[in-house]
Parts: structure tokens; C-alpha cells; sequence
């Protein structure tokens, strides 16, 4: 619970502040935890907190893709400020080849050889991943690994 506490601080902090945009993405965020928790009856842990913050970082990236090809980059800064906000929460992102490494651990661990193997490898790949690396990404580098 400590990473929602630290949310829900700075949100004060924001508000005290008068950081309108900053504030605005912490209710985002706290929406989205308050929403899951509700839907799925659970008090939220702190890898789940991040799940959902590596998901609105996934959307917010989609929707810039889509603005920025729509001609639209006042409504994509907006979704890239929003991002640099959730990042904040997030773990340090990996360097390619920390990322490697645990791919190629999971790789030997899994003896995976083909394609078919993928689901192990990934099962084994994303707890250590999960926001601190993009999943999509790293599905591609071991499919092409595998294939």
C-alpha cells in the first residue's frame, strides 16, 4: 500500500501546490486503481498499482501514435505530459541488456527452442518486467529469438 499512499500524497502536494495538469493525471491514476478495486472487490497491491499504471502508459502511447497521425500534437503533448507523470511511479526502466539477460535466463530455464515455447518464456519474463520494460517490445524479441 505504500505506492498508493505516495500517490495520494503528492496529489495533496499537487493540489496544495496549485499543479493543475500534474493533479489532474493523479486523479487519472487514483480513479483507475479506486475503479479495479472496486470492480474486482480487492485492496490493491503494490504490483498490481503497477500493472495498472504500465497499462495507462500502453494507452497513453496508442493515443499518441493516433494524434500525432491525425495532425493532432496539442492533444499528443497533453498524453505525453500525462506519461511522464505515471512514469514517475514506475520502477527505473531496464537497459537493453538487463533486459537480454533475463530473457535469455528465462529462455534456458524454459529450455524453449520453438515459438510453441513462447507462453512459458513470457510467463516467466513478464513478473520481472512488468513496468520497467515494454512488454510488446520484449514479446518480440523473443518471438524473434524463437523463430
Amino acid at each position: 500500500m505504500a505506492l498508493k499512499q505516495s500517490i495520494q500524497d503528492d496529489m495533496k502536494a499537487a493540489m496544495k501546490g496549485g499543479d493543475k495538469e500534474r493533479l489532474a493525471t493523479i486523479r487519472l491514476i487514483l480513479a483507475a486503481i479506486k475503479q479495479r478495486e472496486v470492480d474486482e472487490r480487492i485492496e490493491m497491491t503494490d504490483a498490481d498499482i503497477l500493472n495498472v499504471l504500465d497499462k495507462m502508459v500502453k494507452q497513453r502511447r496508442e493515443s499518441i501514435a493516433q494524434y500525432s497521425k491525425a495532425g493532432r500534437n496539442d492533444l499528443a503533448d497533453a498524453e505525453s505530459a500525462e506519461i511522464t507523470v505515471i512514469q514517475a511511479y514506475l520502477p527505473e526502466p531496464l537497459s537493453e541488456t538487463e533486459i537480454d539477460e533475463i530473457v535469455q535466463t528465462a529462455m534456458t530455464e524454459t529450455e524453449a527452442k520453438t515459438i510453441a515455447d513462447m507462453g512459458k518464456v513470457m510467463a516467466l519474463v513478464k513478473p520481472k518486467l512488468q513496468g520497467r520494460a515494454d512488454l510488446g517490445l520484449v514479446s518480440a524479441r523473443i518471438k524473434s529469438r524463437l523463430g
